[in-house]
């Protein structure tokens, strides 16, 4: 008999191994996506979002929950206003809305543009300390400080207030003492010496410069009080129209000087 081959114990099988079951492949867990989804960046957001309100409102003692931010779009009345027709008044108009007709709210204006105060009438209604700054436009008045005198919205020559005086035209008060009143003097005679040795280009250089600061000190000082009266410092006010005036109005109204309050707030002229 033939004997039968048999290879040699212990080495291993080289038949390929039998692939997995389909079920287990299956069952196997799928791989976690990587990276932030949108869901997971807007929890984010959300969470910085009450955080920064929380922060803001304990720091504001309990004022604001946008850190004092008070834009247009975030108050209330401002939609409501949008949803309203403005009103149209003419000057004579505004006067109706003082605050002496409780059914009527309460209007001022400032350089054309009406607000509604109505909030406030213990401010701006009859008998309070600003009443008469309602159911007119007094913009000179808002600058000038010369509340009975300048109840106008004629802001011509107002810039004036904020062009300096040469130090000896400057008057001296008589209450201050003997040595100030020397130094002034001092002062005004060195001042004198040193603009007599500016050429003429450089004395309109420095009008001109002047002019442009006192105007744009006039545009700053408007806008201070427009920030008010919109809203934006968090009082309960907001704009309402407009005032409508004849085309030249200014022209027939006769120009004003400054007022007496207004003349003593003009600055000293330094010369370099």
């Amino acid at each position: 008999m033939s004997a039968r081959y048999r290879g040699p114990a212990g080495e291993p099988d080289s038949s390929p191994e039998p692939s997995k079951p389909i079920k287990e492949v299956a069952d196997a867990p799928a791989k976690a996506p990587t990276g932030f989804s949108v869901l997971d960046v807007l929890r984010v957001l959300g969470g910085i979002l009450i955080l920064s309100g929380g922060l803001s409102y304990l720091s504001t003692s309990g004022e604001s929950m946008t850190w004092n931010y008070n834009p247009w779009w975030t108050r209330a009345r401002e939609w409501k206003a949008l949803l309203n027709r403005p009103v149209h008044l003419t000057d004579a108009q505004l006067l109706a809305y003082d605050g002496t007709d409780p059914k009527k709210p309460i209007y001022l204006a400032l350089n054309g543009t009406i607000y509604d105060v109505s909030s406030n009438p213990t401010t701006y209604g009859p008998g309070g300390s600003y009443h008469f700054f309602a159911g007119r436009d007094a913009a000179r008045a808002f600058l000038t400080g010369c509340f009975q005198e300048d109840q106008t919205p004629d802001l011509r020559g107002v810039e004036q207030m904020f062009i300096p005086v040469d130090p000896w035209e400057k008057e001296i008060p008589a209450s201050i003492s003997a040595e100030e009143k020397g130094k002034r003097e001092v002062e005004a005679k060195e001042a004198r010496a040193k603009r007599e040795r500016m050429t003429k280009a450089e004395l309109k250089n420095m009008y001109a410069r002047e002019l442009r600061l006192a105007r744009k000190s006039v545009r700053d000082g408007l806008e201070h009080w427009h920030v008010l009266f919109r809203g934006d410092k968090g009082k309960p006010y907001w704009k309402a129209g407009e005032v409508v005036r004849e085309e030249g109005w200014l022209k027939k109204l006769p120009r004003r000087e400054l007022c007496e309050q207004a003349v003593k707030q003009r600055p000293t002229r330094k010369y370099e």
